[in-house]
């Protein structure tokens, strides 16, 4: 399939997508392979090399690799081989970890993840490297199960474009974290439906831009059952001439009554020759839900700078400690103290490269 063959900004789902940013992810040339380093935790372990499992430097465990079915997405539809994770009922996993390394050019590779009524597991991904990364996720959990999910994307250049496709059953419990704190771009395109009563999905995270990068989400949550609860609560810093753009979309459907939907898109400008672009969206067809929404894009207040400098903390010093407190905003709720550790420890790296 041609790298060319992208859809267009005409479309409204693609109105902020840095379309040339991936093409010219794509067309990187060939990097010296970097390091790549696993989180301290149990479980499986994954080393993709150019979406190429490094068998040398995976453990498998319950994972398997082969052909998945892949999705009709403009992007996901690339990714035809990949990664499965198959739990049975009541099954409890170890973490599973998956290092993407990319060396230049593109590569694509899928995941298909599906949990019986009550298993759980954790899933936690780091994207290393230079290149166009394209991943497709798809996500099925039965009555009960429950899946946490954590992505760092730290790239040092090129492009990482997520697609995740996510299906909850009755009393099903979703909650995912993306951070892209690397010198990529970016896309986090997600649709999550709550498809059976009483599911729960929580997703959010932090896109950090600067130089002239383009990051963005387009995430769509459909309650398609009654006592669904949905929360989306996205931060977005951007510096210097980047953009940083986040769309998500709460669907309720009619017979969807007592959902609760929440979406909370917050912007940070640390220059104002940068730009957020905030659109949230409610499409309610029930009449008896609790559905809220809020928007705002602003700079680091002015009078906590001159209060914390008045203190005696130097000016890049006090910068970075707020827009570290608006950022954590996203990240607090990663319950794994390891995981958080590690997503605050990218976001401070990005403020020292940024401030």
């Amino acid at each position: 399939m041609s790298v060319l063959d992208l859809p267009s900004n005409r479309e409204e789902a693609w109105r902020w997508a840095d379309l040339g940013g991936i093409a010219a992810a794509a067309a990187l040339a060939p990097v010296a392979r970097p390091d790549a380093q696993f989180l301290d935790l149990p479980g499986a372990k994954l080393l993709f090399v150019d979406g190429e499992l490094d068998e040398g430097a995976s453990e498998l465990h319950r994972v398997s690799v082969g052909a998945i079915a892949p999705s009709d997405h403009a992007l996901g539809r690339r990714a035809a081989r990949g990664w499965t994770l198959t739990l049975d009922a009541q099954a409890v996993a170890d973490p599973v970890q998956v290092v993407h390394v990319a060396t230049g050019a593109e590569n694509h590779l899928g995941a298909a993840i599906e949990l019986g009524d009550d298993a759980v597991a954790q899933l936690v991904e780091t994207f290393v490297g230079a290149g166009w990364s394209n991943r497709f996720t798809s996500v099925r959990l039965g009555r009960g199960a429950r899946l946490s999910r954590a992505v760092r994307l730290t790239q040092a250049a090129g492009f990482v474009s997520l697609r995740d496709e996510i299906v909850l059953g009755q009393a099903a419990s979703f909650t995912g974290t993306v951070l892209a704190a690397g010198d990529q771009g970016a896309r986090v395109d997600a649709a999550l439906t709550l498809a059976g009563e009483g599911g729960y999905a929580e997703f959010g995270g932090a896109l950090l831009t600067r130089d002239r990068l383009q990051q963005e989400c387009a995430v769509r949550v459909r309650h398609a059952e009654p006592n669904g609860q949905s929360h989306q609560l996205w931060r977005a810093v951007a510096a210097d001439q980047s953009q940083a753009s986040l769309a998500a979309a709460v669907e309720v459907a009619r017979h969807a009554q007592k959902t609760d939907g929440e979406q909370s898109l917050r912007g940070l400008l640390l220059h104002r020759t940068a730009t957020v672009n905030l659109k949230p969206e409610l499409e309610i067809f029930a009449d008896d839900v609790k559905c809220a929404h809020g928007a705002t894009v602003g700079e680091l207040d002015a009078r906590a700078l001159f209060y914390m400098e008045s203190r005696g903390i130097p000016a890049a010093r006090a910068k970075a400690l707020l827009t570290h407190a608006f950022v954590a905003d996203a990240l607090d709720r990663i319950a794994d103290e390891t995981v958080r550790e590690a997503f605050a420890a990218d976001a401070a790296a990005w403020l020292e490269r940024a401030l």
